[in-house]
């Protein structure tokens, strides 16, 4: 089954989904009347990435690729440079520790040794692939489809990294690689205290009430979370048929555009918390005992991420590539949902 699901595309997934909800609908454990929505980050599995580190990585897998394809091309033989570039890296570590003008200028230096190992490595790797492009066996076929894969993504970091350390400007976050084997990772910042930057990517949950997450959304950055209302709603009217009659979202969700466009659609309780100052009509507008008792309410969202990261694996995905991204999701939302569907019926 395990193998199966592997071949289980993503759209198909969120149709799965669909079903699970319409069933739940179908037997009572949702009366889809209530909304809540908000985000999280499902990491990739990779480790944290440093600019050396990549490097190294970089050199270890195209070597790797150089030995394997030794076996089939009477070629010369390519020095080996992993262990230089571990070590390299592993100096460069030690020294960013430290502090002042000299650690400075020796962490450039060392930098300066890895990059050029890096580089020899590269034109090693164009050497050998283009030797294997003449050979037709299965084998150097793959060899080729790897190299011409990774020596992109190596030369990336090699001008990221001349770019931070040589030219000292600031990379910005969707022109960086953060992995070679998963390179559609995204660098998520959310300011937490334990945790201020994240890799992986940005899920959005639709729950309905009855602990039911209607829809999901891996998203492709990180986008503001007010940009999130519209989508989340227009779905649920497409799933249902009908608005819900209460909404929610946290304080990131809350704009004056989201709010008007929640009522003119017909929802009659609009949950949007608005962060910083509040003139006196809102905060009287925020007292109000429906509006607290629908703050409460929208608060079991949180739980139900943290139920989906515990139980459910949706704090690391350990699949590959974006599909596998997708596909890691939406097997944890479905598994989610058939679980709190079991509980409800069994307690009735």
């Amino acid at each position: 089954m395990n193998r199966w699901a592997l071949f289980i595309q993503p759209d198909t997934l969120h149709a799965f989904n669909d079903r699970v909800t319409a069933i739940a609908t179908e037997v009572k454990v949702t009366r889809r009347r209530k909304l809540r929505t908000d985000g999280t980050v499902v990491e990739t599995n990779i480790h944290y990435p440093t600019d050396s580190s990549l490097l190294a990585d970089g050199v270890r897998v195209l070597s790797r690729t150089i030995k394997r394809a030794k076996k089939i091309l009477a070629a010369e033989t390519f020095r080996d440079r992993t262990r230089s570039a571990r070590n390299q890296a592993r100096r460069i570590a030690d020294e960013a520790r430290k502090r002042g003008s000299e650690a400075a200028t020796n962490l450039k230096e060392l930098y300066r040794h890895l990059v050029s190992t890096t580089k020899t490595n590269v034109q090693q790797a164009k050497q050998v692939l283009g030797a294997l492009k003449e050979q037709t066996s299965r084998q150097a076929k793959r060899l080729v489809d790897t190299l011409e894969q990774f020596i992109p993504r190596v030369e990336q970091v090699i001008e990221q990294t001349v770019r931070r350390v040589f030219e000292e400007q600031i990379v910005p976050a969707q022109e960086k690689i953060v992995s070679l084997f998963e390179p559609h990772t995204d660098i998520i910042r959310r300011n937490k205290a334990n945790k201020p930057t994240e890799f992986g990517h940005k899920v959005w949950l639709d729950e309905v009430d009855g602990g039911i997450v209607a829809n999901y959304r891996v998203l492709d950055g990180n986008p503001p979370d007010r940009d999130q209302w519209r989508p989340s709603l227009e779905h649920h009217i497409q799933q249902f048929g009908r608005p819900p009659d209460q909404a929610s979202g946290d304080r990131g969700v809350y704009s004056p555009e989201n709010e008007t466009y929640a009522a003119e659609i017909g929802v009659r309780r609009v949950i949007l918390p608005k962060p910083e100052r509040k003139s006196a009509a809102q905060r009287q507008h925020e007292q109000q005992r429906w509006f607290k008792r629908g703050c409460r309410f929208h608060v079991g969202v949180e739980g139900r991420i943290s139920v989906l990261k515990r139980k459910h694996d949706l704090d690391r995905c350990l699949d590959h590539g974006e599909d596998g991204f997708e596909r890691w999701v939406g097997w944890g939302i479905i598994a989610s949902n058939l679980a709190v569907m079991g509980a409800t019926l069994a307690a009735r």
